[in-house]
């Protein structure tokens, strides 16, 4: 059985009644409350935003939260008098949807302020803690690059090692067949000098790629502590944003260090520049075959160039570490950017807000449950002792003004008198 279809009880009615009586008289003052709540966080996140510390930011910043508050007090003292006295479905659903925009509004104008004095704090502290993680990212990238570029220094010892051995296959007769130092050996000699002073070239990097290393994560350990220390997150930003532009000066020289794009040129000039010496052999036959021998190194050092070269081109192109710099954000700006984060601060900070819409929806509710038990029961049964005196008195005073007005009695005739009548 529904309650709809239980039979009507006057008793429960002016029970609902009785309570919201009771509600109403500290309902006003809880909201009122709230208002003020709400507009305490307002003050602390419109004052977040302002770079002025003067009387007039803090004036401006007062006259904002008292807004807010006033607001919020009056656009839910208006819904929770005129949406349960409504009776018809439009008129519900019109004040509904209008306090479905009015807590948009509020949210606004308020409730991310009010986020931003409960998790702005934290919301930076994140932000600090991500930018740090991206500047250890293009730190790595770098070092890693720069590490790529100084193992060229091993191919490149390959490529000199096997020169130097064909040079000394030269002298000992068994590359030309023609014992000697001379053209041959010369071009050989001519080209290991060039790896040679190539590697000692790349070797010099070692200890720069090392240091700048070695200070980019000393810089990144002083950012991580300046994440989490105690203090005003404001102060510990402007360090951070000092020890961020000098970590971009060591992510940059990171990069200039990397000798790729070097050994890409010295493997282009390998092969294209050698300098032939005059074939120094008496007879024909052996400046012949000299000139042979010298026609195969060529081909030989094309090879090994295009060798060295592809391993160099293979450093220079690898991705490079992403573009990173660190830009300083409010607090508000921290919480919205890093909303998902801060859930149950949102949550808190909306809720201050909207928290009157359920009592709304709780007033309407009852309303019109009492509406619903009053319309099914007669009028007498439900009428209180007051109730039923005040209309028995205004039966008698309408009865009243229905009679006519009475005749006023007949005066009697005078009584002559006796003595003159004899």
């Amino acid at each position: 059985m529904s309650d709809d279809d239980r039979a009507p009880d006057p008793r429960h009615v002016r029970e609902l009644e009785g309570h919201i009586g009771w509600l109403d008289s500290f309902t006003g003052a809880a909201l009122g409350v709230l208002a003020c709540a709400s507009g305490i966080y307002t003050y602390l996140g419109v004052s977040s935003l302002l770079d002025d510390n003067g009387a007039l930011s803090v004036f401006a910043a007062l006259a904002y939260s008292i807004a807010v508050s006033v607001g919020i007090f009056v656009f839910w003292s208006y819904l929770m008098r005129l949406l349960p006295a409504m009776r018809s479905a439009t008129s519900r659903l019109g004040l509904m949807g209008t306090m479905v925009l009015g807590s948009l509004a509020i949210i606004a104008m308020s409730s991310w302020l009010n986020a931003a004095a409960l998790a702005g704090a934290a919301a930076v502290e994140q932000h600090l803690a991500r930018t740090v993680q991206d500047y250890q990212g293009a730190l790595e990238r770098s070092h890693e690059i720069a590490i790529s570029g100084q193992g060229l220094e091993r191919d490149v010892a390959r490529v000199r090692q096997s020169f130097e051995d064909l040079s000394e296959q030269e002298a000992t007769g068994n590359l030309s067949g023609f014992a000697g130092r001379g053209a041959v050996f010369r071009v050989l000699r001519q080209k290991s000098e060039e790896l040679t002073a190539l590697e000692a070239q790349i070797a010099a990097q070692d200890p720069a790629v090392a240091a700048a290393f070695a200070e980019g994560n000393a810089i990144l350990s002083r950012m991580r502590a300046l994440t989490v220390e105690p203090g005003p997150v404001e102060a510990r930003s402007v360090e951070f944003s000092e020890a961020a532009v000098r970590l971009a000066g060591i992510i940059s020289q990171l990069r200039q260090l990397s000798v790729a794009p070097l050994v890409v040129r010295a493997a282009q000039d390998l092969a294209a520049s050698v300098v032939l010496p005059t074939l120094d052999a008496g007879s024909a036959e052996t400046r012949a075959g000299q000139q042979a021998t010298i026609d195969s190194v060529l081909t030989v050092l094309g090879q090994r160039a295009e060798t060295l070269r592809s391993a160099a081109l293979a450093v220079e192109e690898m991705e490079p570490p992403a573009e990173t710099t660190y830009t300083p954000i409010s607090s508000a700006d921290a919480v919205i950017r890093y909303a998902g984060n801060f859930v149950p601060s949102w949550a808190g900070a909306i809720a201050i807000d909207l928290l009157p819409a359920v009592l709304v929806l709780i007033l309407m509710v009852t309303h019109g449950a009492i509406r619903s038990s009053r319309d099914r029961v007669a009028i007498e049964d439900h009428m209180t002792v007051a109730e039923l005196r005040a209309a028995m008195l205004a039966l008698k005073e309408v009865e009243g003004s229905r009679l006519p007005p009475e005749t006023p009695p007949a005066m009697p005739a005078p009584t002559p008198l006796r003595g003159r009548a004899e």
